[in-house]
């Protein structure tokens, strides 16, 4: 149990600065911080990651939502793509030092996405979640039949809380993402240490 992974993703709504605060202290604790920042430019996604830096986060914990770019010239762990994205097999092809995650909502998606190179994979949501509203949640049964359909690394995303983490590990996943439920819980520091005794035990 001890190499389930921790994801944090950004949500978009933290100021820069307080964002690198908190992930600054959590990051012992984590594994990944994804900088997920949809409103903002390339330029500004970069000086996010001058901050976490700043921070002393290690650069092998970074990774950046959708923009390769920004994630190969800050030297980041990696990309996460999404649908939207440049696809999978062209971003290996290009940036071949990039760990390269994609966001998958199906067997299928997962299947093709594995096909194509993605290192591991990010799939939700799985329980109701509030960055979701009103969208039927993928639950455990989907979350383990994806887990079963590939071989590289399923992350699992949406509406997990401490207490649903052994259920979500159960099902064949290594490890899990985490958005407001720890940037945005009133001691960040605390919740984190939670999340992981959690997937450790």
């Amino acid at each position: 149990m001890e190499n389930n992974k921790l994801h944090i993703i950004s949500t978009g709504k933290q100021k820069p600065e307080l964002l690198a605060d908190i992930v600054g202290r959590i990051h012992p604790y984590i594994d990944c911080i994804h900088l997920r920042e949809k409103t903002k430019t390339a330029k500004e996604i970069y000086k996010m990651v001058e901050l976490l830096i700043d921070q002393q986060v290690p650069l092998s914990k970074i990774v950046i939502n959708d923009r390769a770019d920004v994630a190969y010239v800050s030297n980041a762990k990696g990309v996460q793509l999404a649908y939207h994205s440049l696809p999978v097999e062209i971003v290996k092809r290009k940036f071949s030092n990039l760990t390269v995650g994609c966001s998958v909502h199906s067997i299928e998606e997962a299947q093709m996405a594995e096909q194509q190179g993605a290192d591991y994979l990010i799939f939700g949501h799985v329980y109701s979640t509030q960055s979701k509203p009103g969208l039927r949640p993928k639950g455990i049964d989907q979350l383990r039949s994806v887990s079963e359909s590939v071989s590289i690394p399923v992350i699992a995303i949406g509406g997990i809380m401490p207490a649903n983490i052994k259920d979500v590990i159960k099902a064949g996943t290594q490890g899990v993402a985490i958005m407001s439920g720890i940037l945005e819980a009133k001691d960040p520091f605390e919740t984190v240490q939670q999340y992981r005794s959690y997937l450790s035990s």
